[in-house]
């Protein structure tokens, strides 16, 4: 099933994408929650509902003229208020090439255990505009990454039995202002403001029923599922980065494990799966310099027109705005 969250009426309202169509909740079922944030909440008691009747309605035993073209609805983030938002570092190939680039050796504690970092949840948003203040712009970056939400409280989550709290995957950018971030991770602290102005999810959730033929396993020595989906992105009609969320390392799984160790997690949580490889251009500026040291290094511009595709979850198209303001917090700096 592939949930949406769209915008009427000043308020978000959840929905299903049958065949291009958006259909309100309520059209399954007058009972079911109409916001995602409610259906995430009652999962256990909503998404059979939801799953027998969304068949039912794609398999024609139902018919409705109450579906609206997806085209012509406002979609939001599919989860529009997150509780929270943590962004792992999954893929080994990124890291490691990244690593590579700035001339040191391949950590070996990425292969002991995963991590995470947690991001601003206020700053989620869907496809359409992201906005960017002026030091934003110093080299602007995006990250092709996946995600999933949780959709049921746990604490203490085995990864044997985490993916029992995976509501769904989706396309996710952890937008990046690598000016930002370098400068304050001198201090050993951090990202916060290179990472906190938008993180993109979209264009919906799509449950894991949905994906069970993408459905491979872990790596060596992982635990859980992985999933062999595809993975690319465009800028401004080109295509910059390609790779695979089946070669995640670290699984959703592992990444709950430790992520709900004497913590609660809650519905709505999102978990990010950190950048795939070539999933940015601060891995393939750094690569490109490698192989020749005249290479052109390439930033998100204003303007720009970002597109990921994730084979069998949907395409999030995203266009970057500077915001109309001349402030530098950059230019803030003491004098030493």
């Amino acid at each position: 099933m592939k949930l949406v969250s769209y915008l009427t009426d000043e308020h978000d309202r959840l929905g299903v994408l049958i065949n291009d169509k958006v259909y309100d909740m309520e059209v399954l079922h007058p009972d079911l929650p109409n916001s995602m944030s409610l259906f995430l909440n009652y999962w256990e008691d909503s998404f059979p509902v939801a799953q027998a009747a969304e068949l039912m309605l794609r398999e024609g035993e139902r018919t409705s003229n109450r579906g609206m073209p997806v085209s012509d609805v406002h979609l939001l983030a599919p989860v529009p208020t997150p509780t929270s938002c943590r962004d792992g570092y999954a893929f080994r190939q990124h890291v490691a090439a990244a690593r590579r680039n700035r001339g040191v050796e391949m950590i070996p504690e990425f292969d002991q255990f995963p991590i995470f970092y947690l991001t601003n949840h206020h700053s989620i948003q869907g496809p359409g505009e992201i906005l960017c203040m002026p030091d934003h712009f110093q080299k602007l970056d995006f990250e092709l990454e996946c995600a999933i939400v949780i959709c049921k409280p746990g604490r203490n989550i085995k990864a044997e039995e985490a993916e029992e709290y995976i509501g769904g995957l989706m396309i996710m950018n952890d937008m990046s202002a690598r000016t930002l971030q370098m400068e304050e991770m001198k201090l050993n602290l951090g990202p916060a403001k290179g990472k906190d102005f938008s993180t993109v999810i979209g264009p919906w959730l799509v449950s894991l029923d949905e994906l069970q033929s993408y459905a491979i396993p872990a790596k060596p020595n992982h635990l859980g599922t992985n999933w062999n989906l595809s993975m690319k992105c465009w800028v401004n009609g080109i295509q910059v980065s390609e790779g695979n969320a089946g070669d995640m390392d670290w699984t959703f799984a592992e990444i709950i494990e430790r992520a709900s160790y004497g913590v609660d997690l809650y519905p709505g949580d999102v978990i990010g799966s950190g950048t795939v490889g070539t999933g940015c251009f601060l891995e393939l500026n750094g690569t490109g310099k490698l192989k020749d040291p005249q290479y052109q290094e390439q930033w998100l511009q204003a303007g720009d027109l970002v597109e990921m595709e994730i084979e069998g979850l949907g395409r999030l198209s995203n266009t970057i705005v500077a915001e109309d303001s001349d402030w530098s917090i950059l230019n803030q700096k003491k004098k030493v």
